[in-house]
């Protein structure tokens, strides 16, 4: 009875916060300008300018992840995916769902769904499928990590690699998964507004536009 009452209460919980989200997510699309020129408005007049871009640069630097993240994670689960079916894995639909929300992780997100992969494999086709399996997974974890990751996440998010790890594990020790997942973001997002500010960039660029974000040079190079 009591296992019914709390799976009752967590489901409850999970369901307040799926529509809370959904009515935060409504309101922000909608009247998302009209609610950053209040919150603006809640500082001294003077910093109005450098609030208001560094604002602007931050929500440019979190759809620009968000947007390059999905790709990632859409390359990852179609490697992966394939590679599966190929070698005739059971389960090869969940196992691409699982490594396309893994890839959201940084760095140790579609390692881990990878790995589940290779035990699958292990159980049901063998320690040789297994391995070829592990090859495959290496192989695009070597794609994504030597051609996607620099080349395309770079020009999105221009943090640190050795600040991702440390981001992603600040934030799995305070928060769990969702930690894992925000930590990114969070640091990107917080880096280029802290630089916008700190090199004065709001005097000549008080309306940032997206290429003043992921142009080399741009508002993100630490």
């Amino acid at each position: 009875m009591r296992g019914a009452l709390s799976v009752g209460s967590t489901a409850g919980h999970v369901a307040a916060g799926l529509v809370l989200g959904l009515f935060a997510t409504i309101f922000v699309l909608v009247g998302g300008a009209e609610i950053w020129r209040w919150v603006v408005r809640l500082f001294p007049r003077a910093s109005h300018p450098a609030i208001d871009g560094a604002g602007r640069a931050g929500w440019l630097t979190l759809t620009n992840f968000v947007k390059v993240q999905i790709f990632v994670a859409f390359v990852d689960a179609v490697g992966i995916g394939l590679g599966a079916l190929f070698l005739g894995l059971p389960l090869v639909a969940p196992i691409a769902i699982a490594v396309f929300l893994g890839s959201f992780v940084p760095v140790v997100g579609a390692v881990a769904t990878g790995a589940v992969a290779v035990v699958i494999a292990l159980v049901y086709n063998g320690w040789v499928v297994a391995l070829l399996m592990l090859a495959v997974v290496i192989l695009v974890q070597q794609i994504e990590g030597h051609l996607l990751q620099p080349f395309v996440m770079g020009s999105a998010v221009k943090v640190h690699p050795l600040a991702v790890v440390f981001a992603v594990a600040a934030g799995t020790l305070v928060a769990g998964i969702p930690g894992a997942l925000f930590a990114v973001p969070f640091v990107a997002v917080l880096n280029v507004m802290i630089t916008y500010v700190a090199r004065g960039t709001w005097r000549e660029k008080p309306r940032p536009v997206e290429h003043d974000v992921t142009r080399p040079g741009g508002l993100t190079d630490v």
